[in-house]
């Protein structure tokens, strides 16, 4: 399987925080097959909640939730830092989160889903598992997506940011210098 713009690639992002969709040739053919893969990861320890589903909508965003519910201690609040897709804002999400108020959603700006940690997490994920494994089939990159998580949260890490906010905000104003320079 190849990233990157290949076929079989990761076909695109939803859900920022807590949704991967997966997209590789189905057995079948051209019939292509999709896996969003559900992912939360906690920063303090750096383990993994994560479930595959067939589709991406409310209610499967939904069954993840409960999933999420029931793997965090109930005494703990859940902040849940989410992107702005349609999903995470349905009735049915609205109604499920009104009933459980230690659930607290954040959603980050359009376009800055590099802020999300569990970004990096993915990355590594696609760096150490999906690129280098051969997934002839759906169940087979599902298979191998779910013994990823589990052996990475017998010994989790949580994720380090190795530079100071003082120079991520001095590379990213390079950035913009550099672009709007390059108008002239």
């Amino acid at each position: 399987m190849k990233i990157n713009g290949c076929p079989g690639d990761i076909a695109r992002r939803a859900g920022g925080e807590l949704v991967r969709v997966l997209r590789l040739p189905d057995v079948l053919g051209d019939v292509r097959a999709w896996l969003a893969l559900f992912a939360a990861l906690d920063i303090k320890t750096g383990t993994v909640i994560g479930r595959c589903h067939r589709r991406h909508r409310a209610v499967e965003f939904r069954k993840f939730l409960d999933t999420i519910d029931a793997a965090v201690p109930p005494e703990l609040d859940i902040h849940l830092v989410l992107d702005n897709y349609a999903t995470h804002k349905t009735p049915l999400i609205r109604r499920w989160l009104s009933k459980r108020p230690r659930f607290h959603l954040h959603f980050t700006p359009t376009g800055a889903s590099w802020i999300n940690l569990v970004e990096r997490w993915f990355a590594t994920l696609t760096e150490k598992q999906i690129r280098r494994g051969v997934h002839r089939s759906t169940r087979a990159l599902e298979t191998a997506i779910i013994e990823y998580i589990a052996v990475t949260n017998e010994q989790p890490r949580p994720f380090r940011w190795t530079k100071t906010a003082d120079e991520i905000l001095a590379s990213v104003e390079r950035f913009c210098r550099r672009i709007s320079d390059s108008r002239d």
